[in-house]
């Protein structure tokens, strides 16, 4: 599937991922290929990012992720360093 990571200021993150873990308001979850189509806020926490070249973490101070016909989309207030 294809991830993108956008803050306002600039894209984090923009290719393909096996499996993607979000912190959402309402727990953690994690979305895989063909996952259902979903809207979810975040809170602040780790995207943990599973690649074919390894693991990514990035740490987000909350937003939004959008999943739809293998694209997720996330929209971030900010990446935390």
């Amino acid at each position: 599937m294809t991830l993108d990571i956008i803050t306002p200021d600039r894209k984090v993150f923009s290719g393909e991922a096996s499996a993607v873990t979000f912190p959402g308001s309402e727990g953690q979850f994690q979305v895989l290929n063909d996952h259902a189509p979903l809207v979810s806020t975040l809170d602040r926490g780790p995207i943990v990012v599973q690649t074919a070249s390894g693991q990514q973490t990035f740490t987000v101070d909350g937003g939004v992720v959008e999943v739809l016909q293998n694209k997720v989309l996330v929209l971030a207030e900010a990446v935390v360093v």
